[in-house]
């Protein structure tokens, strides 16, 4: 099955970060080594591809000209550090500061960067894109999905078996330099990988709101 945007809340771009392929892999070699996770703050000109590359017009198209990248995570999948995740929806963002708002909480503290649990109207206005550095076959863990469920809300943890088995799962595979586009709120998982190398994938998160009460994007 095709997976498309507007339906299933997945997308796959063949190729499509061929153009700035580079300049990503010289920004994931000069990051820390064995980490199964870094979160991307105020690395030189990494906002400015986000905005300007494939990835920033993806976002243009679906959010409108106000969209930008919010947060940007590189994940790896080695040998030391090959984890699984669990069935799951992205609820948090990352802020400047913290500021006591109405509908936002619980707050927490990651990598020493301030997130915080929003209205969920504003998860469901988001995008997610991930770029590929390596190729995701069946056996290196892809990003597992439940097609539509972007469209069912937020899901209480106790709902998310039943609406698995609703929606039913699909495989995100992809090859060095595809990029996946996706609704921000879809239910996701993700399962060791079976030939562990490297997994490496930059997950980028954007959004076009402006935060409400002094609240603002921590940005990249």
């Amino acid at each position: 099955m095709e997976l498309r945007l507007d339906d299933h809340g997945a997308a796959r771009r063949h190729g499509a970060a061929a153009p700035f392929l580079d300049a990503l892999q010289a920004i994931a070699d000069g990051l820390p080594a064995g980490r199964a996770g870094i979160r991307l703050h105020g690395i030189p000109g990494l906002a400015d591809l986000l905005t300007a590359s494939a990835m920033g017009g993806e976002a243009a198209r679906v959010l409108g000209p106000k969209a930008q990248p919010v947060r940007a995570i590189l994940f790896d999948k080695s040998p030391a550090t090959n984890w699984a995740l669990g069935w799951h929806q992205d609820r948090t963002i990352a802020v400047r500061e913290r500021v006591d708002v109405s509908g936002f909480g619980p707050w927490s503290i990651k990598s020493g960067m301030i997130h915080v649990e929003p209205p969920f109207v504003l998860i469901e206005r988001m995008i997610t894109i991930r770029v590929h550095l390596d190729a995701v076959p069946a056996d290196n863990a892809p990003l597992l999905i439940a097609p539509a469920s972007h469209r069912l809300g937020r899901i209480a943890e106790a709902a998310l078996e039943s609406t698995i088995a609703r929606c039913g799962t699909a495989p995100c595979l992809a090859e060095r330099g595809d990029i996946w586009v996706y609704a921000t709120p879809i239910v996701h998982s993700s399962a060791a990988s079976t030939r562990p190398d490297h997994r490496r994938v930059f997950q980028i998160d954007y959004a076009a709101d402006t935060l409400p009460e002094g609240l603002a994007w921590l940005g990249i």
